[in-house]
């Protein structure tokens, strides 16, 4: 998932990683350090369009430095949230460094996550614009619940509870959507998807060439 200009994450010192208050968090987490640069898949690519598969191992070296390298990957591209297979990972897993509507700043990682159902007597869908780096350059108007409940594991195994309002309640349906096998463009009209894909095809050129400046910003 793409962060657009009015969504830019809070400057203030209210944090929560992987779901629990904390004082502070640099700009760029920690593990963006440890990282490597990875491609992002690009909409049409197989992978993004069939579920990954469920996580297995917990506390690998290997898990933690595919968590590394997405978040790297995820902040050179702007993005609030980075599912693996758009780094062509097949696993159900997501990073995500998101704002909520209280200007409160999340950072984490989930590992196998299920959405609960969303409450029928208080559901609300808000149409808002959704942008994805898989689809760069193409933003649309998307609805989704303001509110969401991921259930998974950190990875170590830990069992998490992830609870988003607002943007960042959006960022962990389009995420988990993701590892389903669905991108934003599935919950569009035949009309607006030829929008997106036209976005696209006019955009994605440049938004290539701002990931090579940033990331030779960064020293990568």
């Amino acid at each position: 998932m793409s962060v657009h200009h009015e969504r830019s994450r809070p400057t203030d010192r209210r944090v929560r990683v992987q779901g629990r208050p904390v004082d502070s968090c640099p700009a760029l987490p920690p593990e963006t350090e440890r990282g490597s640069v990875r491609r992002v898949t690009v909409v049409g690519e197989e992978i993004l369009s069939r579920p990954c598969r469920t996580v297995r191992e917990f506390g690998s070296p290997e898990l933690s430095s595919l968590i590394d390298d997405m978040f790297l990957t995820m902040h050179i591209a702007d993005g609030a949230g980075l599912a693996a297979n758009q780094v062509d990972v097949d696993l159900r897993l997501f990073v995500y460094d998101c704002p909520d509507d209280y200007g409160i700043r999340h950072v984490g990682h989930i590992i196998n996550p299920v959405l609960e159902p969303p409450d029928p007597r208080s559901r609300r869908l808000v149409d808002d614009l959704e942008g994805c780096l898989s689809v760069p350059g193409a933003g649309m108007t998307v609805p989704r619940t303001d509110h969401a409940v991921a259930h998974g594991f950190d990875k170590e195994g830990n069992a998490v509870v992830i609870e988003g309002t607002g943007y960042f309640a959006r960022c962990l349906q389009h995420e988990t959507d993701h590892l389903l096998g669905h991108t934003y463009l599935d919950r569009l009209s035949k009309r607006d998807r030829k929008e997106a894909l036209r976005q696209m095809a006019a955009r994605r050129e440049d938004v290539f060439a701002q990931r090579v400046i940033k990331a030779a910003g960064l020293g990568r």
